[in-house]
């Protein structure tokens, strides 16, 4: 069976609310397969690309509820029992990309299952108290029901990995995250970056860093805001999310919320900017790699997918940004001091080269070979436990 026959393959993806990284992975799936089913927690129309919106899209019964596309996240509890009814009944291929439920789809019978994994269940296996502690979840009582719920989370998570087979990670950081949860080996295709969109450009750089990103609290923004009030630094920060109110309460005269932005002012300021500020943890981060495509140079915490992607200072030639080996103030505040002390040691054409390692082309290239040849038959399936 060829990989580009139409309606022989599924999709599934968690929830479609915007275009974020897992998104833009999804989208060359459905430019190659435009007929396909794409299975769903939720769907909010017009908050994804028009190849996504253009597929059959068939979201499950949590779409029924009120405006859930504002509170979707608290439903986690619930999302296995939901991620349940996800039984495929024909299809040649499944493809799920997954950071939560969407690999837990049943495919029919002798049916290859491909799970893109950007990370085994973050909030259930090594995020939980940046998730549960940043909502609010501080008495005791609250705190033992929710280690019950993510107890049970977790072993349903484990169970399901059995339903996939084959696993595709986004990172060698994620590769470990699923040998370590599932006991399984995957191979690693990296995320695509769109160079041909954030490109340099003929501009001077200003004199303030930059945050790019949905404010989540394990994002640690917070860290970033205090540092530049701090050294009095200019801070221009773009994007949404639950912990954007108490970022504004702290931050301090020279921080600037831009809010929502489209991708043309992201990349001007990305060209503009003295250096991009990324202090959590991620799987893979794909901003980074957005910034040093428009030859910004990278502040970023030393652990995560960051380490696969940013050259470093010190670490060979042609730095592209600096590592901070901790999630504290003070850490993020000799970081960019020093960024400061050794700006000329960043050549924005050294970063560039490093982003056009993970071009679009090369993502697709490479994910699309993979799964011709699992539908071949040829790979040797990732069914084995990790050893």
């Amino acid at each position: 069976m060829a990989a580009g026959r139409t309606g022989s393959v599924v999709l599934v993806h968690d929830w479609l609310t915007g275009m974020r990284g897992g998104e833009k992975c999804l989208e060359p799936l459905a430019r190659r397969w435009p007929q396909a089913q794409l299975l769903t927690l939720l769907h909010k129309p017009g908050s994804v690309s028009t190849p996504i919106e253009r597929l059959r899209i068939r979201p499950s019964l949590l779409n029924r509820l009120p405006r859930v596309d504002r509170y979707y996240r608290y439903l986690l509890p619930i999302m296995p029992l939901v991620a349940e009814s996800w039984r495929v009944r024909e299809a040649d291929l499944v493809v799920s990309l997954s950071h939560c439920v969407a690999k837990a789809a049943r495919p029919p019978r002798g049916v290859p299952h491909v799970c893109y994994c950007f990370t085994p269940m973050r909030y259930a296996w090594h995020m939980q108290d940046a998730y549960f502690q940043a909502a609010g979840l501080a008495s005791r009582v609250k705190a033992v029901g929710v280690d019950r719920i993510l107890t049970a989370i977790r072993r349903w998570d484990r169970r399901t990995a059995d339903r996939v087979t084959h696993f595709i990670a986004i990172s060698r950081t994620v590769r470990d995250r699923i040998r370590e949860c599932y006991n399984r080996e995957s191979v690693v295709i990296y995320p695509p970056v769109d160079t041909a969109f954030y490109t340099p450009a003929p501009v001077r750089r200003e004199d303030f860093y930059l945050v790019v990103s949905a404010l989540a609290p394990y994002k640690r923004f917070d860290l970033a805001i205090a540092a530049c009030s701090q050294l009095g630094k200019k801070l221009v920060v773009i994007g949404t999310g639950q912990n954007a109110e108490k970022l504004r309460a702290v931050a301090g005269p020279g921080v600037e919320f831009l809010g929502w932005q489209p991708d043309e002012v992201i990349r001007d300021h990305l060209r503009r900017a003295k250096a991009l500020l990324f202090p959590g943890e991620e799987d893979f981060g794909i901003v980074p790699l957005e910034a040093q495509a428009c030859g910004c140079p990278v502040i970023a915490f030393g652990r995560g997918g960051v380490t696969e992607t940013v050259r470093p200072l010190g670490g060979g030639a042609d730095p592209t940004g600096i590592f901070f080996e901790e999630q504290t103030l003070d850490s993020v505040a000799e970081a960019i001091e020093r960024f400061e002390r050794e700006a000329d040691r960043f050549d924005p054409r050294a970063a560039r080269r490093q982003a056009v390692h993970f071009r679009a082309e090369r993502f697709e290239s490479e994910l699309f070979g993979y799964l011709d040849r699992v539908l071949a038959g040829r790979p040797e399936p990732v069914l084995k436990r990790a050893a």
